[in-house]
């Protein structure tokens, strides 16, 4: 009866995840990226938290404008990293969201974890980026793997961390 009970609460939970990931990804595809400045705007924002980072260590950056749905920063002497929709976090803070929503948990529990999941998961990518700055500075030959490898598997192994966390800590299967 437990198995029966556990599989259907798995069920509704991928039912659910997966109805609010195709309104979530309808929403920032076809109505934010298409009739908004929302994602220049969250990447201006990060510029700004990596700047204010990075020059306070001593560095001095640079910063483009918007070149088409893209933006360039990075340490002065560099080529810098362009920063564009995929790589602004966004989609990760997205998936993090969603899983913590649709899965069974205490609703005054999600209020607080949610935020500072979305929190944590913004921190790593400002870190991810000023991290990628310092590799196109000093060991520009690094940058693609890095980028394509190394940050992704943290990005995506925190953000799994905190999904553990909830499923073994927090929510209401566990606690039943």
């Amino acid at each position: 009866m437990f198995n029966k009970i556990k599989a259907n609460i798995f069920q509704y939970f991928i039912i659910k995840a997966s109805i609010l990931y195709a309104i979530s990804y309808f929403i920032y595809e076809f109505i934010l990226k298409r009739f908004t400045d929302f994602d220049q705007i969250f990447i201006r924002k990060i510029i700004i938290i990596c700047t204010f980072i990075l020059e306070h260590i001593g560095f001095k950056t640079f910063a483009s404008k918007e070149v088409n749905d893209f933006q360039v920063f990075g340490i002065d002497g560099s080529n810098g990293v362009w920063i564009g929709g995929p790589c602004n976090g966004i989609t990760l803070m997205f998936l993090f969201g969603i899983f913590i929503i649709a899965y069974p948990g205490n609703l005054k529990a999600k209020f607080w974890y949610l935020p500072l999941g979305l929190f944590i998961v913004y921190f790593i990518n400002i870190a991810r980026i000023i991290c990628l700055a310092l590799i196109a500075f000093y060991s520009p030959q690094y940058l693609n793997f890095n980028h394509t490898y190394t940050f992704t598997f943290i990005a995506y192994s925190i953000v799994f961390f905190l999904w553990m966390i909830w499923v073994n800590k927090l929510s209401s299967i566990k606690n039943q």
